[in-house]
């Protein structure tokens, strides 16, 4: 795991060490993704500055070093990521008479001589393996970008200046984009609908204007001479999808089962590869469990596993991980978190997370990352399953909702959203209060007023994809609090409209995957986990497991109202089922008290109505509403104040850090 960053064209290529000192402050911004390690290289004729920090996991000697040359001196590259199968890459190159004569064993080098044997496509294509990468091609004098299949590793770009100065960019983090003094800062208000509606920005578009993110799946080749970017697509998840529902898994549930534990295993073995202390999350999830068993029986040794516990029982699995820990018998270890230590992580967020991004669980992803990492250097993790395996309640909730919904014509469901929300839920909350006492306790609930007025919202759907679209919504309609935002394209309904032949769920699923999975999931594993220096590892995304996934029928995923079957069904060979069977907990904090109780004054500054309209982002009346409705207990509004507030703290943190850059540069 390492960070990259770059730039081609630009203006100071004949001012002495100009650029090499811009390319340095660059890959310094890098250093928590790589403190190992820094090289720098430049071409001064080509115009082009590849540069590299590096976490040393594969081949720690300086054969490993970046930016690093091909043996035959066409390509150099820049190199974040992992390549499980390079062993085998290199004796593929033996075997058809290709092998250079190898300075080291690191995969970079590995990579470098499939290029020159066989080309960047089709490289990237018998790769497998996490990856974002950076390589100039000395015979066309042209730079490629590459994203791994699935995006578990980022990799921002584009063009920034104007005339003659005018620079392309590339990096793994925006802080270091922001370090070189043709970056613009431009806000993109755009993006920032898409951070309200979401909790997060999805690729292409960034926070910056002029900045994207290259798409999971994508090469992007840019030349000096005419500047066109053009990109391509080498792996598609629609397409697999399509694929998988085209030529489905025809055996039986047993076989299926089989199956699945022989890719999955293979996966889990080939991501134990490394030359440094390695470990696994472990909540006690069937995600996380599942992949700690298939560790635990490819080990000669006790696999090292880390969890993080909290003293509010709702929140708490420490104990189901550590019971799991012991049955499979793992070194474990497990760490108690107070709320006030869960707190103290806020300030850190802006840094972490370079881009705004609101997904709470950010918060205690960063406190197991940072006990992990106290230990050992990589850490696999258990994401993703739920995507690929329908563990989500919302997949088969939305999927039963909307059977009932659509048996009622749109007219009578819209009338009776508007009769819902015309009573204010705190009258609601009265009727409900005074009719407890004649109803059973199965019929008395918090806050009835809070839940008939988002139940309004689900009411109004035209159709399965409004209802998805807004039950994954925290502002429904974020052009309404963002001044001069328009929500870009490709919209969530847009994409649905390309899985003709998908069912419901697999639409849903295909839609976390393309979306919810690249840009929450894997962002909150990969900054948080980057901000301690810590190498995460998701071997759900192994693209053969991923593309076996698509191919099991819905009945092995979702049988008999059990969730994640076939999945579960492989863990309980190993654990017993016993010490996983319990409700579905997510990763979580609680967001929504704090905000009432010792987050207030900070929310309340960061919220304040003059600041909000000072700013110019935001219009202040619908997010101070919110505000008081939350303040007040009528209505539940964590999510949608979590977004406004993870971006005001974030500019906040800008304007602090444009300052200081200002005063060290004053006379």
């Amino acid at each position: 795991m390492c960070g990259i960053a770059g730039f081609l064209g630009g203006a100071g290529w004949g001012e002495g060490g100009a650029n090499a000192d811009t390319l340095r402050r660059m890959t310094d911004a890098l250093e928590r993704r790589g403190p190992d390690d820094a090289g720098h290289w430049l071409d001064a004729r080509s115009r082009v500055a590849l540069g590299h920090r590096r976490l040393a996991i594969v081949d720690l000697s300086p054969a490993g070093h970046q930016p690093m040359p091909s043996a035959s001196g066409r390509w150099t590259i820049v190199f974040n990521g992992e390549i499980y199968n390079h062993g085998e890459l290199r004796d593929r190159l033996l075997a058809q008479g290709a092998a250079p004569c190898w300075r080291g064993h690191s995969d970079t080098e590995t990579l470098l001589a499939c290029f020159d044997a066989w080309g960047v496509r089709a490289t990237v294509e018998r790769a497998v393996g996490m990856f974002a990468f950076a390589a100039w091609d000395a015979a066309s004098a042209t730079l490629t970008l590459a994203r791994d299949r699935l995006g578990e590793k980022p990799l921002y770009y584009g063009w920034q200046g104007w005339h003659d100065g005018r620079v392309f960019l590339f990096g793994s983090d925006l802080a270091a984009l922001r370090r070189h003094p043709r970056f613009e800062n431009a806000i993109d208000r755009d993006a920032l609908t898409q951070l309200m509606r979401y909790n997060y920005i999805p690729a292409p578009h960034s926070i910056y204007q002029g900045i994207a993110k290259l798409p999971a799946g994508r090469l992007l080749t840019i030349g000096l001479m005419d500047g066109i970017a053009r990109e391509t697509v080498y792996w598609s998840g629609i397409d697999s999808y399509r694929h998988g529902i085209a030529q489905p898994f025809e055996g039986t549930p047993e076989q299926g089962v089989d199956a699945l534990e022989a890719v999955l295993s293979k996966a889990v073995g080939r991501q134990m590869m490394a030359d440094v202390p390695l470990g696994a999350f472990l909540s006690g999830g069937v995600d996380s469990s599942t992949v700690v068993a298939l560790m635990q029986a490819q080990s000669s040794q006790p696999v090292r596993t880390f969890s993080i516990g909290f003293h509010e029982a709702q929140y708490n699995e420490a104990q189901h991980a550590k019971a799991v820990a012991a049955h499979l018998g793992t070194d474990h270890t497990e760490l108690y978190v107070s709320a006030a230590e869960t707190q103290a992580v806020i300030p850190q967020l802006p840094v972490l997370f370079s881009e705004p991004f609101s997904d709470s669980s950010q918060i205690p992803t960063f406190l197991v990352s940072r006990l992990a990492r106290r230990h050992v250097t990589v850490s696999l993790s258990g994401d993703a399953g739920d995507e690929l395996f329908c563990g989500y309640n919302r997949y088969s909730m939305t999927a039963r909702l909307w059977g009932r919904l659509r048996a009622r014509p749109l007219s009578w469901r819209r009338m009776a959203a508007r009769l819902l929300t015309s009573v204010p839920p705190h009258a609601w909350n009265r009727m409900a209060a005074m009719m407890a006492p004649l109803l059973p306790p199965s019929l008395q609930f918090a806050n009835v007023g809070d839940k008939l007025h988002k139940g309004a919202g689900i009411l109004d759907s035209g159709s399965i994809d409004d209802l998805y679209l807004g039950l994954t919504s925290h502002w429904p309609d974020p052009g309404v609090i963002v001044v001069r935002g328009r929500e870009p394209g490709p919209s969530m309904k847009e994409l649905s409209a390309r899985m003709n032949g998908f069912d419901d769920m697999q639409r849903m699923m295909a839609l976390d995957m393309l979306l919810y999975l690249p840009d929450d999931i894997l962002v909150k594993v990969d900054r948080a986990a980057m901000g301690v220096s810590l190498e995460t590892r998701v071997p759900f995304l192994d693209h053969e497991v991923v593309e076996f996934a698509m191919s099991l029928p819905g009945s092995m995923k979702l049988r008999g109202g059990v969730t994640k079957w076939a999945l579960r069904q492989v863990l309980y060979r190993h654990v017993p089922a016993a010490l996983i069977e319990r409700p579905k907990m997510g990763f979580g904090i609680p967001v929504g008290l704090w905000l009432r109780g010792p987050l207030r004054d900070w929310a309340a500054a960061l919220l304040d109505e003059s600041r909000l309209r000072r700013e110019g982002y935001f219009d202040p009346e619908p997010i101070s509403r919110r505000w008081r409705e939350h303040q007040s207990g009528q209505r539940n509004w964590q999510y949608a104040l979590w977004s406004v507030l993870m971006f005001q703290a974030w500019l906040e943190h800008q304007q602090h850090q444009q300052y200081r850059q200002h005063q060290h540069a004053a006379p």
